[in-house]
């Protein structure tokens, strides 16, 4: 008897401490292709104690030239925008990791350039976070 009231008392605190909210711990994205289509790009946001971490893949489809995605995160604070690039020089997928703290909004763009910096051919601006959870 007294386990089980032992146990009863050890559960019961973890439901009580379970989130309400209905915000998904993981979420996936697509930030589309490139206007060309030679460049894409994918993944997903997970939410960790600290804020936001976005991990993504880029492919690149041509042996010339760079394939770009662009991240802009919004800070809660300022509400300024602030961007992050990743690019990929060769053909094949390659991989990219951001963490966001005090974020409100991010948003995708995927294009092409070179090793300096993109120089076309992007896709429209995407959302892929809006107010803390998926957009």
């Amino acid at each position: 008897m007294r386990l089980l009231a032992l146990l009863t008392a050890a559960v019961l605190p973890l439901a009580a401490a379970a989130p309400a909210s209905a915000v998904p711990t993981v979420w996936n994205w697509r930030g589309g292709h490139s206007t060309d289509g030679k460049a894409s790009a994918w993944g997903k946001v997970y939410i960790h104690q600290m804020g936001y971490l976005v991990e993504g893949n880029l492919k690149d489809t041509q042996s010339y030239g760079c394939s770009w995605v662009i991240l802009k995160g919004q800070d809660t604070r300022s509400g300024r925008w602030k961007s992050h690039g990743f690019y990929n020089c060769i053909a094949g997928t390659g991989t990219f990791k951001k963490d966001y703290r005090n974020v409100l909004n991010v948003k995708v763009q995927v294009c092409r350039g070179d090793a300096d910096r993109p120089t076309g051919q992007c896709s429209a601006w995407k959302p892929i976070m809006r107010n803390g959870g998926p957009a």
